[in-house]
């Protein structure tokens, strides 16, 4: 006796199908499980013999073998409790042969046959309607997850004898409805720029950054509001469309971070990850690879306060991620990618002890102790980053108030920002982008031409600041954002001018040519 079920497997973020064969022949007793599967896939026999008994089924004395097909690819997890279990039921004519034929099914079982939930379901929704399957059949509490996915019957279920009665005939399903949808306002954001005094350059910067996605180093004393304006960013963030809310919602499903409450991530993600995280924690691996926050923080913002304080090594394996927004790991049995696209915001003090640019307070460090502590941030590393701000200390006027000046709004700063996301797809709409800072070289010649005032101090700043190659395509990546954000279809000198400023990182252990010779006003 010979039966056939359809389930999938998790290979990074994406779903894998799965054939479930499952053959009962004569024989000892037993319960074998092959096509390399990890520890707590072997373990469903005892799960599925127990919740089969438990449901109120005879579960057979003969034995019994398991296929997990492809047999080359390795399979982990508990979602294939509930499909092996309808095996072995269809095996024996418990199920009619052919009633589970077109569903892609999932869930893990408990002792007394209830189905539990599983992580990734919305990535296997998804592979089932790439590969046209009909439906779907995943865990009570998981159905909300599945029905975001358009074009796809989805039935939830709550048991093995629910299962069991739902193909037999004798207990229908309603499938579950579609979800809504995305909503189109930032909610929940804590601080809004209202609430920042002053540091107006700063709130700038931000602008730019969340216009066109250019990663961002803000370096100021403490207490000048570094941490208090990344926390404002999110108040600015363009909406996230149905496609980036999926690809999103995929990587905190794999990872097993997405509640029942919330089957769609609808805002942007902000990962703030403490100085301590090791490597893999911060772009993913593991014995049992899961994503990092580099993943976790996919179409959204990662922000590492105080950065030099993160282990060197950790902070430069975010090399790749940030060029390619790809995060590729790879191990003895297996090679697993990972999204990384990303808005890297970082925050740092100039000095250990932080008053190097303090104007009323005395620095206590030397220049080797200076060097040492800016050093921990490698140069290729910084050299990724495009917009480098000093954000000073507010000042006493600023603070009480005596300065009457009235904040912008995060609302209106948003709204420029969704008008400038807006040109930009409209501009790579046949690409593979979305904005200015993902274009690759090709990308900024066909759109970021500029004219001869604009090459001229292209090259003076190229020369006395000493700009790299990849800084030099950043500046006119960020000068197309600038331009964008004014509406304006061309790039001009001053976009160009306010872009290589955001180049200049000032340092107390580094005597700098100043600005005003390179671009006088």
């Amino acid at each position: 006796m010979l039966a056939r079920v359809f389930c999938s497997a998790l290979v990074g973020v994406e779903a894998r199908v799965v054939d479930v064969e499952v053959d009962i022949a004569r024989g000892l007793p037993a319960f074998t499980t092959v096509g390399l599967a990890e520890a707590a896939v072997r373990e469903s026999r005892e799960r599925v013999k127990a919740a089969v008994t438990n449901s109120g089924f005879q579960f057979p004395k003969d034995r019994i073998t398991v296929n997990l097909a492809p047999a080359d690819m390795r399979k982990e997890g508990t979602g294939f409790d509930l499909p092996v279990a309808l095996g072995v039921l269809t095996a024996t004519g418990m199920v009619p042969e052919g009633a589970v034929s077109g569903f892609l099914i999932c869930g893990e079982l408990a002792l007394d046959g209830r189905v539990k939930p599983v992580r990734g379901v919305l990535a296997m929704a998804m592979e089932a309607r790439r590969c046209g399957m009909n439906a779907v059949m995943v865990p009570h509490a998981n159905r909300t997850e599945a029905s975001v996915v358009r074009g796809i019957r989805v039935y939830a279920v709550g048991s093995l004898s629910e299962a069991v009665g739902f193909f037999k005939g004798i207990r229908p399903l309603a499938p579950e409805p579609p979800f809504a949808g995305l909503e189109s306002e930032a909610k929940g954001c804590p601080v809004d720029f209202s609430d920042i005094v002053g540091q107006n350059h700063a709130k700038r910067a931000l602008e730019i950054a969340a216009a066109g996605r250019h990663n961002l180093l803000m370096n100021g004393p403490p207490g000048s509001g570094k941490t208090m304006l990344a926390r404002a960013l999110p108040s600015i963030l363009p909406p996230l469309s149905f496609e980036e809310a999926l690809e999103t919602t995929r990587v905190h499903s794999a990872a097993g971070l997405l509640g029942s409450e919330t089957p769609l991530i609808t805002s942007r993600p902000v990962r703030s990850p403490h100085h301590t995280i090791s490597d893999a924690g911060l772009i993913g691996g593991g014995q049992n690879p899961m994503p990092g926050e580099v993943s976790l923080s996919h179409n959204g913002v990662l922000f590492l306060d105080e950065l030099p304080e993160f282990k060197k090594r950790v902070l430069d394996v975010l090399r790749q991620p940030l060029e390619d927004g790809l995060v590729h790991i790879a191990r003895a049995r297996t090679k697993i990618t990972y999204p990384s696209d990303t808005l890297l915001v970082c925050a740092m003090n100039p000095c250990p002890c932080g008053y190097a640019t303090h104007p009323g307070r005395e620095c206590r460090c030397s220049s080797v102790q200076v060097e040492r502590y800016q050093g921990r941030v490698s140069g290729p590393l910084l050299d990724r980053i495009d917009l480098h701000v000093e954000v000073p200390a507010v000042s006493f006027d600023d603070l009480s108030g005596r300065k009457k000046t009235t904040e912008e709004p995060s609302a209106d700063v948003r709204a420029r920002v969704v008008a400038a996301v807006a040109r930009q797809a409209t501009r790579f709409e046949a690409l593979p982008i979305r904005f200015n800072g993902q274009m690759g070289s090709r990308e900024v010649r066909s759109f970021c031409a500029v004219g001869q005032d604009s090459r001229d101090l292209l090259e003076a700043a190229v020369k006395r600041l000493g700009l790299s190659a990849r800084a030099w395509m950043r500046c006119l990546k960020m000068a197309r954002t600038i331009a964008d954000l004014e509406g304006c279809e061309a790039i001009d000198t001053p976009h160009v001018a306010e872009a290589i400023q955001y180049r200049e990182i000032f340092s107390q252990a580094e005597e700098r040519e100043p600005w005003e010779t390179i671009c006088p006003s």
